[in-house]
């Protein structure tokens, strides 16, 4: 992992206070299977994918120390409509305020904002997931035009049997009705 300044820092772990108040830039790219619990939601683990991510300090408005993580990247997970892979792009930045102990987590966090608790060194790989989990769609799906499942010309070429198509025209041959 290296810094915008160039300086390597310590894979993994971070001290948000020192990079925040260093306006320092701490980035790097992870594989997305190898995140248990992204990689839960994933459509295959065999594709590999990854994601790029940085967590930069600074300051708020107010001068509060405060990190910013930006995730960016594409997911092969299931699309609900068709149930077949489908890629969902990732483009996510949130602003973090940083907390000493649990009081200052309290009460920062009455004021809406999102807050993280930095009395320890704050592991990046766990930071970048939780923020992949959040940004997912609850309901993953291709668009409308992509999807194999809205596409009737698609499953027609698929030697797939559509029923409710032949019913139709059943009933078009006999006039309206499907009495004999």
């Amino acid at each position: 992992m290296v810094t915008r300044t160039g300086r390597r820092m310590e894979a993994g772990r971070f001290d948000a206070f020192r990079l925040a108040a260093r306006g320092e830039v701490f980035a790097g790219e992870l594989e997305v299977a190898d995140l248990a619990r992204v990689g839960e939601r994933l459509a295959s683990k065999d594709r590999p994918s990854k994601v790029a991510w940085a967590i930069e300090g600074g300051q708020d408005d107010r001068g509060r120390p405060m990190i910013t993580l930006t995730v960016r990247g594409s997911l092969p997970l299931v699309c609900q409509r068709c149930l077949q892979p489908c890629d969902v792009r990732v483009d996510q930045r949130s602003e973090l305020l940083l907390a000493h102990d649990e009081a200052e987590l309290r009460r920062l966090d009455a004021d809406e904002r999102e807050v993280v608790l930095a009395s320890a060194p704050i592991d990046a790989r766990t930071l970048v997931e939780d923020e992949l989990l959040l940004s997912l769609p609850f309901s993953p799906m291709h668009s409308q035009a992509e999807c194999p499942a809205s596409s009737h010309k698609e499953t027609q070429q698929s030697g797939r049997t559509l029923p409710f198509k032949e019913l139709a025209a059943m009933k078009k041959r006999r006039g309206g009705t499907l009495e004999e």
